[in-house]
């Protein structure tokens, strides 16, 4: 069955999400968009993965717990997770790659941790939008190591992407899966990309506000509406 999908969304815990992107929210406004399942996935961060979870469960909406990746070249990658603590596990791990730098919120934007209900917990003090010291070459090898699956975020974008960084994408990268964003011209993408043919193309907003978010434009075939299966899925070497 097809499923709607948007699997790169922002918290208020990015410190570049509005501050109105509670877990409460964004599940809730993708209920009203009709999405069926969706991703979190928050700057180098799983924390506000558990309330987003536990807001889809009473919403009816399936979330992925996830992370937006970004590696010591400075790309962005989306990394999915089957369960919690498989993301919480990877969060770990991440953020000793992360260097201590403390969040300015003035100059950054504040870092949010949320309950379910829309509730404060506090705020992450390590500044979220640096790089971590992963390559890009060693991130789908780690990533499956913690049962999760990744591809190279928005490569579309002029900036923190794949080909603005590096030029190119090719087969022997480790991705058999790339995003693009929903304004992407992908005929001209495979043109110059030729290994984009041969790859599974997501399509999601990689929304940081509220009315950024948007109806999908694409469906996943799952056996069942779940984590896992969508992990299972994207897995899959097939557009």
């Amino acid at each position: 069955m097809g499923y709607k999908y948007d699997f790169h969304l922002h918290s208020c815990l990015s410190p570049c999400g509005d501050a109105d992107m509670t877990p409460y929210n964004l599940v809730n406004m993708a209920k009203l968009l009709e999405l069926d399942i969706i991703a979190l996935t928050d700057h180098n961060t799983t924390g506000n993965c558990e309330s987003a979870v536990k807001a889809g469960e009473e919403a009816g909406v399936v979330v992925i717990p996830g992370m937006e990746l970004c590696t010591a070249e400075e790309i962005h990658v989306v990394c999915l997770f089957p369960d919690l603590p498989s993301a919480k596990a990877f969060d770990e791990c991440i953020r000793a790659m992360l260097p201590p730098i403390k969040n300015k919120p003035k100059i950054f934007g504040s870092q949010i941790k949320m309950d379910h209900l829309g509730g404060v917990l506090g705020e992450e003090e390590i500044l979220l939008v640096t790089a971590s010291s992963l390559p890009i070459t060693q991130a789908p090898g780690l990533v499956a190591q913690y049962g999760g699956f990744c591809y190279p975020a928005h490569i579309d974008r002029p900036s923190m992407s794949i080909l603005s960084v590096l030029g190119m994408i090719r087969a022997d990268m480790g991705f058999n899966c790339a995003e693009i964003t929903p304004v992407a011209e992908l005929p001209a993408l495979t043109a110059m990309n030729p290994a984009l043919a041969d790859m599974r193309i997501i399509r999601s907003s990689d929304a940081h506000y509220l009315e950024n978010m948007r109806e999908a434009a694409d469906t996943i075939m799952l056996p069942e509406l779940s984590a896992k299966a969508a992990i299972h899925a994207l897995r899959q070497q097939s557009n």
